[in-house]
């Protein structure tokens, strides 16, 4: 993506300030000097996660030819492979993670297997988009439907009847997702969004 380059470089600079932190603070002699170490190294990977979550993420989600649950599964197989160890754990690490990446195939979700906390839910999740700022709104819901495999739904909730979003989805994906009405208003509309 053209347009983004020069955010992605800056974010690999600061990759590389992140890990020369990441040394420093492995090294530091002193602890007042460990302290500013770590205080620097918290204030960048906090910006940092922020511009990788308000800026690179919404680009992806708009971009039609990237699927973000993909970027996820290669992600967690990347993760759970880079694990350097002895050669037996090493082994043990990339069968963990193929069978990570068949069981994210298998359900479209992480089944609780990457440390975030989540499980792989029963119920149809819900996006209410009613607080995220109007700028990321679209791209959220694009990301959001990214992840929802065929057969499953998603609800979402909207401030107003979403019906240029709704063309967009059908723009982008032709046929793809089926709406549903379950709530029309006043405070919020509630759509049932289903992956035929």
């Amino acid at each position: 993506m053209p347009e983004a380059r020069l955010l992605i470089e800056s974010l690999i600079g600061e990759h590389r300030r992140l890990t020369a932190l990441v040394d420093a603070l492995r090294t530091a002699p002193r602890p007042a000097g460990a302290a500013a170490d770590a205080r620097a190294l918290q204030v960048l990977f906090e910006e940092h996660v922020a511009k990788e979550n308000g800026l690179v993420l919404p680009l992806l989600a708009m971009a039609p030819e990237v699927c973000l649950a993909e970027l996820l599964a290669d992600m967690h197989h990347r993760l759970a492979s880079d694990v350097p160890a002895a050669d037996a754990q090493e082994d043990q690490n990339i069968k963990e993670g193929q069978d990570m990446q068949e069981q994210i195939e298998e359900t479209g979700g992480c089944g609780g297997v990457c440390a975030c906390g989540g499980t792989e839910e029963t119920a149809e999740p819900e996006l209410d988009v009613r607080e995220v700022p109007h700028a990321l709104r679209h791209a959220t819901v694009f990301g959001a439907l990214d992840a929802v495999p065929p057969g499953t739904a998603m609800v979402l909730v909207a401030p107003h009847d979403p019906l240029p979003l709704l063309a967009q989805i059908e723009q982008r994906s032709p046929g793809t997702f089926s709406v549903e009405y379950l709530e029309r208003g006043p405070e919020a509309w509630r759509l049932r969004l289903s992956h035929r």
